[in-house]
């Protein structure tokens, strides 16, 4: 897929990816061998007919193509651009054992693309069934559930306690690499669904527990918006920012253009950001189109980064310093940020996720001159709700407990994606949100 080269994209929040024409989306979509067995549904945790939809737009049957997407996923436009596909449905297709796999995921971008400029169907919606539906959080597992859970017939209602929809899709991925208006226009085809979306709800407050629980079921999706800090001296100090914050603050509320939008982030001359998956790309890659200088530690090398490899490829293009197999052990700084004191790592045996254990080497500290420190080594499940539901059994991590189905140990209330699973990639929360959608949806109707 085309790009935009990396000395102009790090001046502006534009797509990156240019994606690909009708001619390049036909001839790739021809090599597919539309195997018999086709391993990369299965390897879809939405089970998008892959060989289907490739089959149509080899044929250049743009809009058919898109119609089979959406029989599964409402979602294609965000879900061809953020998914790891090259871990999912691309790293199972047949010809990757001998060439490059088929660009499912290029695909499935240009079909939604194509789609919204030329007028999309939206799907069919089954009769009224007069139950009503609760669905906290406008994440992709809410906006997933919802979606199916209203072409059942079923009357939903979201309730989101931002002035924008879309979870972590609007406040959390730059725009660089999702599109505001791809969101955006994503969300509207599935209200255009008669799925009402009441924004600035906070579930628990502005609208109360019991209310919720009148629904004849209530879905909770608040996903994994608690931050996790590096716990090390100084992280208390003006400049330290969790990736959460500091993505929200340009992503949803526009700090990249102060001050014509009054909500600035700190000085952004000297950047640390702390972390190797892909929001501490996102969060490096920020910093950087904010005209800093960004080093991205990691305590491991960079093969074990967790983060998608085009991301690491495309931070590395854009200038961002690695600092690999290093630690922070302080934050400097007495009114403010001046530094991170780091420590070399020396890789190990493997631990329990299978990657080299990293180990301090005595000695080995050195200091790197920043004014502004980002930490994005994880998220663990929101509390804000969930605490004050009195019978919902937490796991240890603060997430959900749940059958393989999404149910709660309260009838009716059931909870999916990361409150449930704990962080994960959006179209996990997706695929988990389909599950309970479907459980949902029996028990309605069997009652």
């Amino acid at each position: 897929m085309s790009e935009r080269a990396a000395e102009i994209r790090i001046r502006d929040f534009l797509e990156v990816d240019l994606g690909l024409t009708a001619e390049e989306a036909i001839a790739e979509a021809e090599r597919c061998l539309q195997c018999k067995k086709p391993f990369c549904v299965e390897n879809c945790p939405v089970c998008i007919d892959v060989p289907g939809f490739i089959r149509e737009i080899a044929l250049g049957n743009f809009g058919e193509a898109a119609r089979l997407i959406k029989e599964q996923n409402m979602l294609p436009a965000i879900c061809g651009r953020v998914c790891p596909q090259e871990t999912q449905c691309e790293g199972v297709c047949i010809l990757g054992k001998k060439e490059t796999p088929v660009r499912i995921g290029a695909l499935e971008r240009f079909v939604a693309d194509w789609e919204r400029k030329n007028g999309s169907t939206a799907p069919s919606v089954a009769p009224p069934t007069g139950k009503r539906v609760a669905i906290v959080g406008s994440g992709p597992a809410g906006i997933t559930a919802a979606a199916d859970l209203a072409r059942a017939g079923h009357a939903v209602t979201i309730f989101e306690s931002l002035h924008e929809a879309g979870g972590v899709l609007t406040y959390g991925i730059p725009s660089f690499r999702l599109p505001k208006e791809v969101v955006r226009a994503e969300i509207d085809s599935v209200l255009a669904l008669g799925v009402e979306l009441k924004r600035n709800h906070l579930a628990g407050r502005s609208v109360s527990v019991d209310e919720l629980l009148g629904f004849d079921a209530v879905f909770l999706a608040t996903g994994a918006g608690l931050p996790l800090f590096l716990k090390v001296p100084g992280e208390n100090l003006p400049g330290v920012y969790s990736a959460n914050e500091f993505l929200t603050r340009v992503n949803l509320m526009r700090a990249d253009r102060f001050p014509e939008f009054d909500t600035p982030v700190m000085r952004v001359s000297r950047v640390a950001v702390v972390g190797g998956g892909n929001v501490a790309m996102d969060a490096a890659r920020v910093a950087r189109r904010l005209g800093a200088k960004v080093y991205l530690i990691y305590r491991r090398g960079e093969d074990e980064m967790p983060a998608r490899r085009a991301e690491v490829i495309h931070a590395r293009e854009e200038g961002i310093e690695f600092v690999t197999c290093a630690a922070p052990v302080r934050i400097l700084g007495e009114q403010c940020v001046t530094g991170i004191e780091c420590i070399r790592m020396a890789l190990c045996e493997p631990d329990e996720s299978g990657r080299a254990r990293p180990e301090p080497i005595e000695g080995s500290q050195f200091v790197l001159d920043v004014d502004l420190i980002v930490s994005a080594i994880g998220t663990s499940p929101n509390p804000l709700l969930v605490s004050l539901i009195p019978g919902l059994k937490l796991g240890r991590r603060g997430n959900i407990i749940t059958d393989e189905d999404g149910r709660t140990s309260i009838r009716h209330v059931f909870a999916g994606g990361d409150i449930a699973t704990g962080a994960a990639t959006v179209i996990w929360a997706m695929g988990s949100a389909k599950r309970t959608a479907r459980a949902i949806d029996e028990m309605l109707k069997a009652e």
